[in-house]
């Protein structure tokens, strides 16, 4: 990971992507999340997908794309923490395979470019019909929310646990939000995210020069006053909030989440990884071993550990007449790595599945940029190998230690039966 520092609140991140074909570039617009402006950065990237200044017209953007050897252009807008990302990217075939010598890290970053800092705006706001028509989209999407019960349990959860905390905000907006979303409003939340945006570049395999060159050339054009990128937050340790709320579905879902009750420092960090692994993250786990195979109590339970917020979420599905008994089986299991023995065998089959996982980062442009993405947030900017090196080293000790720091806040279930609440 090689990482430059630009003038204006902007940073490119270089990944080594020798052994790729294609190539990935990809601007991450960060600044701290914010309910008021949260739907309208929600649509923002599905409009700037539309097309830009030089290219206002959608089938012409698809000829460009196309005529770059089949390049594709797609955007996003999640939350991390309390950081808003919306992201824009650009992925292709490499210089160096064009067959007629073509600059083609020059036509990715110009639409890259011109997408994310030359949008469309006749008269000088985004176009109305084109905001209705993602307006829809995005109202879709936020009425089929439930219709996926196991990501639905997991987000439920995680309201519950984040209230109303900036880590909190919603990644897809807000459905009451949405009919106050204008042409207007999408623009002056997209002139203010432009300003007052942390920039993070990352370039793999691409001309990193002709990218840096032509980022500078938009950052030179900005006035800007660029925020910090916000820090990983915890969730204070409370008496757990336990709600159960009524679905028409055959299985039961169940989500379990931990607060650290702090923010773990980075060899913690790399424990907590190993540790969530043990308990819930591989086919080997305590959670698939215990809970799943020998007291068949679920059809799947998993875990995992989110940095950013200092949580662990569990979670599970279940058939109906198992739900507390499930619930308590894993809440022993947690217990019995914090409390009991971790044999070396255990500690040792988990430890090499997941290094396998680490070096596997490398398998993918996708994955590597995720990663880099993760580290830069988090301010570590570790390579995998530091992190294989702290996990070769870490004891059961080291395990105990960080699982014990972990208390339960909410437990939410999915479930048929009658809605109710409780601490």
């Amino acid at each position: 990971m090689q990482r430059k520092e630009l003038r204006g609140g902007a940073a490119l991140t270089v990944l080594a992507a020798d052994h790729f074909k294609t190539c990935r570039i990809t601007i991450n617009f960060i600044l701290p999340s914010q309910r008021q402006t949260a739907t309208d950065l929600s649509l923002l990237p599905m409009v700037l997908e539309r097309g830009y200044a030089d290219c206002p017209d959608m089938t012409e953007l698809s000829r460009r794309l196309a005529a770059l050897y089949g390049a594709s252009l797609s955007t996003d807008s999640t939350t991390q923490g309390e950081n808003r990302i919306v992201s824009i990217s650009i992925g292709g075939l490499k210089d160096r395979f064009a067959l007629h010598g073509e600059a083609l890290s020059a036509g990715y970053a110009d639409i890259l470019f011109g997408t994310a800092f030359d949008p469309s705006l006749p008269g000088g706001l985004f176009d109305g019909e084109a905001v209705e028509i993602e307006k829809q989209k995005l109202r879709e999407i936020l009425e089929g929310e439930i219709n996926n019960k196991r990501s639905y349990c997991i987000q439920q959860a995680q309201r519950l646990f984040l209230g109303d905390s900036p880590a909190g905000i919603e990644r897809n907006g807000y459905l009451a939000d949405l009919p106050g979303v204008t042409p207007a409003t999408l623009t002056a939340a997209y002139r203010q995210m432009v300003r007052t945006a942390r920039i993070e570049v990352l370039v793999l395999g691409a001309d990193a020069q002709e990218v840096e060159r032509r980022l500078l050339q938009k950052l030179d054009a900005l006035d800007r006053a660029p925020a910090a990128i916000c820090p990983a937050v915890a969730m204070p340790a409370a008496a757990p909030v336990v709600r159960t709320e009524t679905v028409d579905t055959v299985q039961s879902k169940l989500c379990l989440v931990f607060t650290a009750g702090r923010v773990l420092t980075r060899q913690e960090m790399d424990h907590m990884r190993l540790a969530a692994a043990l308990l819930g993250g591989l086919p080997s786990s305590r959670l698939f071993r215990n809970v799943r195979e020998k007291q068949s109590l679920c059809y799947y339970c998993s875990c995992g550990f989110s940095y950013l917020i200092s949580a662990l979420t569990v979670d599970s599905g279940i058939d109906p007449q198992n739900n507390e008994r499930a619930r308590q089986a894993i809440l022993a299991e947690l217990a019995a790595l914090v409390q009991g023995p971790i044999s070396e065998r255990e500690m040792e089959e988990t430890r090499v599945a997941y290094i396998s996982s680490l070096r596997a980062v490398g398998d993918s442009l996708a994955a590597m940029e995720l990663w880099a993405v993760r580290e830069i947030l988090r301010g570590s900017f570790a390579e995998p190998e530091e992190v294989e090196r702290s996990i070769a080293a870490a004891t059961a000790d080291d395990l105990r230690r960080v699982l014990g720091l972990l208390s339960l806040s909410v437990s939410y279930l999915l479930t048929k039966g009658e809605t109710t609440d409780g601490d």
